[in-house]
């Protein structure tokens, strides 16, 4: 492999990992919206077995990249970019994970596993997991 398709490929890596943790965050928050009405820091810390301190970072940077609103002591809110992106990873995670279990692989590891690979997968290799899966 050449340099330069190396390098391309390890960027592609990076981005991936520097959007990882933002992506996680915004899917979280869509689901707790949807299972309980809200999403407070509170939760995000239990869901993700963090401290306050780093969901509070988190969240901080969220809202800088406008993919979050927050107020005082209140919950917080996806802007609509925001729930773009967890629509976005929530649909990366299902077709990841119909892919694996089409494989055979049970439906909890499959959707362990889709977890770390929804970040990292890219749009032709997504797109053929989708096609492979739809009948």
């Amino acid at each position: 492999m050449d340099d330069s398709k190396s390098a391309a490929k390890f960027e592609r890596i990076r981005k991936a990992h520097h959007s990882e943790v933002m992506e996680d965050y915004v899917e979280m928050i869509a689901d707790l919206i949807d299972e309980t009405g809200e999403a407070r820091a509170v939760d995000l810390a239990a869901r993700f077995g963090v401290k306050s301190p780093t969901v509070n970072a988190t969240v901080q940077r969220l809202q800088r990249e406008g993919l979050v609103d927050t107020k005082p002591y209140r919950s917080i809110f996806l802007t609509d970019e925001g729930t773009k992106l967890a629509q976005s990873c929530k649909e990366r995670h299902q077709i990841v994970h119909d892919f694996l279990v089409s494989l055979g692989v049970p439906s909890d590891v499959a959707d362990a596993d889709a977890e770390g690979m929804e970040h990292h997968i890219s749009d032709l290799t997504l797109s053929l997991f989708k096609k492979a899966t739809q009948s």
